[in-house]
């Protein structure tokens, strides 16, 4: 069987319910107001019709951007499309991309190296629900 066809596109207002379910169902994300990523850029990633999944990005300076949060609805995981996210910032933010991901969140940190994070930093204590440590990653692309 071949991986459905991922389609990156901006997200919309409209997308905000699913990106929101997406969130509440993916606890390793961060939990923010969904509402506030409409002011940064935001990508959705869409399967057929159904939004898959979703990245959000925000420039801090020229040539830096930091990954605020991604997140893959559970049904649509394994499938690529948090490559296909991911892929499409880093071709959208050239320079230096950060991102903060959970210490305990292995498949992330692992598909982050593939394409070509590395480990910078950690931030001891980081998220407030867990108290977990944060390591900080970045990608020169």
């Amino acid at each position: 069987m071949s991986d459905p066809a991922v389609r990156i596109r901006q997200g919309l207002a409209e997308d905000l319910p699913a990106i929101g379910r997406i969130q509440a169902a993916s606890p390793e994300a961060s939990q923010w107001n969904v509402r506030e990523y409409l002011e940064y850029d935001l990508r959705v990633a869409a399967i057929s019709s159904q939004i898959a999944g979703f990245a959000v990005t925000r420039q801090v300076a020229e040539g830096e951007s930091e990954l605020l949060n991604l997140a893959v609805d559970p049904a649509f995981r394994r499938l690529g499309v948090a490559r296909s996210l991911l892929t499409n910032v880093m071709a959208s933010h050239p320079g230096n991309l950060w991102l903060e991901v959970r210490e305990s969140n292995a498949a992330a940190r692992n598909l982050y190296k593939k394409l070509g994070f590395c480990e910078v930093a950690i931030r001891q204590d980081y998220y407030s629900d867990s108290h977990e440590s944060a390591i900080v990653m970045k990608v020169h692309s």
